[in-house]
């Protein structure tokens, strides 16, 4: 059960290793200072399919789990809010949407950042924000990466840039 801290609104933004979280991130930072709210990062961790299935925790997958969670929230803090004072931090094994909706409050700003999933992606993990638009109290904002970051993901994980509602155009040919 997670035990919520007892206080004013906050600004909880939920990150993982994407240029929409990055986003997000640097977001929730400038909207927490304009707001002179506390910022909350907060990052969940899944567990792999193959341990849910089997029902097992042991083996130190939920370790080895948190221990990344950690050092994922480490790097990113360092990359994007070098120069700001160091958030409250939570790291967690859970899906991810259901962590954000539970720990959001009615009073919060909740931030998620939006990126291109393929097909597969879509099918094997349910999108964090759209389970946090049907589920949260907390007004929702979703931050898509600029358009350069997009296509740079995309390209680096081996896909075709669409283009759609990008700003950008690019005409693909078979060589």
């Amino acid at each position: 059960m997670i035990v919520r801290p007892a206080g004013g609104p906050r600004v909880v933004v939920g990150i993982d290793d994407s240029a929409g979280a990055r986003c997000a991130l640097a977001w929730a930072i400038g909207e927490a200072r304009l707001r002179g709210l506390p910022l909350l990062v907060v990052h969940a961790a899944p567990l792999p399919p193959h341990v849910s299935a089997a029902g097992q925790l042991g083996g130190g997958v939920t370790e080895a789990l948190y221990a990344a969670g950690i050092d994922l929230v480490e790097r990113l803090l360092a990359e994007v809010a070098a120069d700001v004072p160091r958030p409250e931090t939570l790291v967690l094994i859970g899906e991810p949407g259901s962590v954000l909706v539970r720990i959001a409050r009615e009073d919060d700003l909740l931030v998620v950042g939006r990126g291109e999933r393929s097909a597969l992606s879509r099918l094997l993990r349910p999108s964090v924000r759209l389970h946090c638009a049907r589920r949260a109290r907390a007004t929702l904002v979703c931050v898509r990466p600029p358009a350069m970051d997009a296509l740079l993901e995309s390209l680096a994980a081996g896909g075709r840039p669409s283009g759609r509602g990008r700003g950008f155009r690019f005409g693909w040919r078979a060589g």
